[in-house]
């Protein structure tokens, strides 16, 4: 992971040098299409409120819940005591990126949706908001932290999500094996090279021409920048999309020639 200070530092140099995000000078049509329809879009929908009030609540929950410690891909578990506001403060996608996602997933309408790293379920409920029609899988390795999110999905009166619990290396290769194919999926879960690059090779499995993938934290550390470059590198891959902390992949056939953009946002 690196320091907030070289974070800090790069972030600056991908505001200095990275593409406007008014669409300028952009030589692809579909792309200008998504910053000018999904990236610059500032529509509110009605679930926003009722999310942003529960983050909120979730924010100040300082009751402790037991988080298990996967490890670096061990099944051992080492149980830590946390309270609901550190893992809401530290793990929730802010208000920016998970209302960008909602506007992903309800211009491109994807109907079945995976998502890998549930955590309190903020980002499922704008999954879940953004296409009630669409089947929507989250993955959780923390019972009690998957708990929550249960009870927050019946909060917001969410109905077309499924939790899956356990750690990914396990639970994963099941979900794919009973889906045919994916339109969508949003990768939150192990921020490590090799696991992120196992999701993403499990997942190709099941992807088609129109699929989206979403990466969160593609700068995190060297290990994530390191994943992301061999994202990027792999044949299946025709577009990508570096918004600094996530990255979208698209496996566009209609795309000839491989791109890659780095855009202001």
């Amino acid at each position: 992971m690196y320091s907030s200070t070289q974070l800090a530092f790069k972030y600056l140099k991908y505001r200095l040098t990275a593409s406007n995000g008014k669409g300028h000078g952009v030589h692809s049509p579909f792309v200008f299409e998504f910053i000018t329809k999904v990236l610059n879009d500032k529509s509110s929908f009605d679930c926003f409120q009722a999310i942003e009030s529960l983050r909120r609540e979730l924010k100040n929950n300082n009751s402790r819940i037991s988080v298990p410690d996967f490890g670096a891909g061990s099944r051992m578990q080492l149980q830590h005591k946390r309270k609901i506001s550190a893992i809401a403060n530290s793990s929730l996608k802010p208000k920016k990126y998970s209302q960008l996602i909602f506007r992903i997933v309800h211009y491109y309408n994807p109907h079945t949706i995976l998502e890998l790293g549930t955590s309190l379920g903020i980002t499922t409920s704008y999954l879940a908001c953004a296409n009630p029609q669409a089947i929507l899988i989250t993955m959780e390795g923390a019972p009690e932290v998957a708990a929550i999110a249960a009870t927050n999905f019946k909060t917001l009166n969410l109905s077309n999500i499924k939790i899956v619990e356990g750690n990914f290396d396990t639970t994963l290769p099941s979900v794919i094996h009973q889906l045919s194919s994916i339109d969508f999926a949003f990768i939150d879960g192990n921020h490590r090279k090799e696991p992120t690059l196992n999701y993403f090779y499990r997942l190709i499995n099941v992807s088609k021409p129109s699929t989206i993938l979403v990466f969160d934290d593609i700068h995190w550390s060297m290990e994530m920048e390191q994943a992301w470059v061999e994202i990027k590198q792999h044949p299946s891959v025709t577009l990508t999309i570096d918004l600094f902390f996530i990255g979208l992949v698209f496996f566009r056939t209609e795309q000839k020639i491989k791109q890659d953009f780095i855009i202001r946002y």
